[in-house]
């Protein structure tokens, strides 16, 4: 099914061209229609209307380019949000190119297209079009992505973007150029692509007189100065030169197109005086901050004075309540009282154990360590339950009976009830924050004879210093009984933060990791690359196999973890976002394994050593807590050289790989998830009993 598009056009007394450009949408067959007016006066909104658009009206002092863009945005229903200005109709195939743009890759973002100059416009910006969009289009006319080191450069006189890229990025609440500054934006955030199709093309020209023409020049290079830093050189001899190139440019383009005589000796007048206005006036607009207010409202276009100073507009309320409320106000009051403890209530055969985790999605190794647990823990008598936060509303209206089928169907077949948040909330023997955002909430929550912390890695490093970084380490301080996912972080939690805790080992899945029956490859390196995750040091796996190639160029290299691949400095194969089944074909073929961490171990070495595949990781508190100094992983230190090292050992020393992979299999049959569940069961009893003995 294909992806709906909204076609959202800002409109200012447009009715000149409004009409044409409404009628075309409507031949391109474009799902919806968004019309944001901001005063006019000429008719526009009727004619809007008469069209069948949505018109959405917004007064003038409230209009910012980025501003009434994202408002539009907000507003539009569709998967795609195609914007056009007033003036720019688009021509026949419009929608078609867009879609066929689109589908080049799924990380295409933003498409734009070419801007064809209407009939009568001037040969100055005639020629500049033309020769200005020709720059972007393939050999074959066919639609073209490109990539981060790519000019810039986009257009929302008619640029289309997929939803989920313009949510990632947004525009700017800029007076002018919001469009180039989200197209640096784009480049810089590394997720997505923007691609030209010279089929999705509007008629559209600006064409003003002289006079105003350089004061258009004077917005739009103020405009690209505070956006993106542009800054306009201009000097006598430099000007004088390229005015004289670019009036030759455009008589040799009168000449390809019949214009000739005293028509052509007019538009080279008009030409020398163009581009000269435009140099000076261009200039003048980089250099705005240092021309007083009054004079710069004289020289703009839209009138606009100070351009360090934009209107001040009122915003209303858009939240309800701020996410950080509960946790500032768990702080303050201290929490919920627990029940009071009874004799011989941690040893009950059976008891009732919330989970309170964040939201998810698919793929989740935090969650399916929690879904894994759970579903042994209901195995062995208990009763659980499940209550989804979602802090930051990043799963808005997904109801629970979806994720109790997302959390079956993908992770492990839980009898568990599951809650979206706590509003139904019935009490239990044990309540488990699972995360720090889960955490306040918890404390809250009245009716619980004890309160425990599933503690899978040290969260508070996995922000900089921020609001988050200070309320993840405060959950640290809340008193709840700690059960950790290795010794470093056991320790971590008594030593530093002064709390109480156990610990359990995580489990594999033998059922699906375990030798599989494929010639085991000596020439392959299996990585983990999911550069999302800083904590998995994926810069630095990056540079060590970097120099694993650099030594042996035939090795084979495949990456793993992101749907997205990454770009690297040597070639490999990307597997993305691989299944489990998968993996452990992908674990079983290869020579070597490489995953590293910088916080808690991850899953992924235990399962590569499941499938008797010896690995490397980072020589870390963590890592030497769990697998030893000498033990089945070969720890390197925080060098590339090093990680190399260990990982060129591994291939070339047949011993050293058996030793190591026969390590491996010992290690992880012991570790089964049965086994972390007893664990569990264990520090949860534990977590009661402390209760219990503060009472006697």
């Amino acid at each position: 099914m294909s992806e709906s598009v909204t076609a959202v056009i800002p409109v200012k007394d447009g009715a000149r061209h409004l009409g044409e450009l409404l009628a075309a949408l409507a031949r391109e067959g474009v799902d919806e229609v968004l019309v944001i007016d901001s005063g006019s006066s000429d008719g526009s909104t009727a004619i809007a209307r008469a069209a069948g658009a949505t018109v959405l009206e917004i007064a003038p002092a409230e209009f910012g380019h980025g501003r009434t863009r994202n408002l539009g945005a907000e507003r539009a229903a569709g998967d795609v949000i195609a914007f056009l200005t007033q003036d720019a109709t688009p021509a026949p195939g419009w929608l078609e190119a867009i879609r066929e743009a689109l589908a080049l890759a799924p990380d295409v973002g933003v498409v734009f297209g070419p801007h064809l100059p209407r009939p009568g416009t001037s040969p100055m910006i005639a020629r500049e079009l033309t020769e200005f969009f020709a720059t972007f289009a393939a050999p074959d006319a066919a639609p073209r992505a490109f990539g981060a080191a790519d000019a810039t450069f986009l257009s929302n006189v008619n640029a289309a973007y997929r939803r989920a890229c313009w949510e990632a990025i947004r525009f700017d609440d800029v007076p002018y150029s919001e469009d180039q500054s989200f197209g640096h934006a784009l480049a810089a955030d590394g997720r997505w692509r923007k691609a030209y199709h010279p089929r999705a093309a509007v008629l559209h020209a600006h064409d003003y007189g002289p006079i105003d023409f350089m004061r258009r020049y004077f917005d739009e290079y103020r405009g690209l100065r505070e956006t993106i830093g542009h800054v306009e050189r201009i000097g006598v001899r430099s000007t004088v030169r390229d005015v004289r190139s670019l009036v030759a440019a455009d008589r040799r383009y009168m000449d390809a197109n019949g214009i000739a005589g005293a028509d052509r000796a007019r538009w080279t007048g008009r030409a020398v005086v163009h581009h000269t206005g435009r140099k000076v006036f261009s200039a003048l607009g980089s250099s705005a901050g240092a021309v007083p207010a009054p004079v710069q409202r004289v020289l703009s276009l839209e009138r606009r004075g100070d351009g360090t100073r934009p209107a001040l507009v009122h915003q209303p309320a858009r939240q309800a309540h701020h996410p950080y409320e509960v946790p500032a106000r768990a702080l303050r009051s201290g929490g919920a009282p627990l029940l009071a403890p009874y004799q011989g209530m941690a040893d009950r055969e059976r008891l009732h154990i919330a989970f309170a985790i964040p939201t998810f999605n698919i793929g989740s190794g935090g969650h399916n360590i929690i879904f894994q647990l759970v579903l042994r823990l209901e195995r062995m008598g208990h009763v659980c339950s499940l209550w989804v936060h979602d802090l930051f509303g990043h799963r808005p209206g997904i109801g629970a009976a979806t994720l109790r089928r997302e959390i079956v169907e993908h992770f492990a077949p839980v009898r568990a009830p599951v809650f979206r948040e706590f509003g139904h909330w019935y009490g239990a023997d044990v309540v488990v924050a699972t995360a720090w955002q889960t955490a306040y909430p918890v404390l809250e929550l009245e009716g619980c004879r004890a309160r425990a912390y599933l503690i899978n890695d040290h969260e508070p490093e996995f922000y900089a210093t921020s609001v988050e970084s200070e309320w993840a380490e405060r959950t640290y301080g809340l008193g709840f009984y700690g059960i950790a996912g290795s010794p470093w972080l056991r320790d971590l939690y008594v030593d530093r933060y002064g709390g109480r805790a156990g610990t359990f080992q995580y489990g594999v899945d033998q059922d699906v990791y375990f030798p599989r029956p494929v010639p085991r490859r000596r020439d392959t390196v299996v990585a983990y690359a999911r550069a999302v995750t800083p904590r998995r040091a994926v810069g630095l796996a990056t540079l060590a196999l970097a120099e694993l190639h650099r030594r042996r160029p035939s090795m084979r290299i495949i990456l793993f973890g992101d749907s997205q691949p990454l770009d690297a400095s040597f070639p490999y194969e990307h597997a993305g976002v691989a299944g489990h089944d998968a993996l452990a074909r992908l674990f079983s073929e290869a020579t070597a394994g490489l995953c590293l961490s910088l916080t808690n171990y991850s899953l992924l070495p235990q399962e590569m050593l499941a499938c008797g595949l010896p690995c490397v990781d980072l020589d870390r508190p963590s890592t030497r807590s769990v697998f030893g100094a000498d033990g089945p992983v070969a720890l390197a230190g925080f060098d590339p050289l090093a990680i190399a090292d260990q990982l060129e050992r591994l291939l070339d020393d047949e011993d050293e790989w058996t030793r190591r992979s026969r390590l491996g299999l010992d290690f992880v049959r012991g570790h089964t998830w049965d086994a972390a569940a007893v664990q569990v069961e264990r520090e949860l009893r534990n977590a009661l009993r402390v209760l219990e003995a503060a009472r006697a």
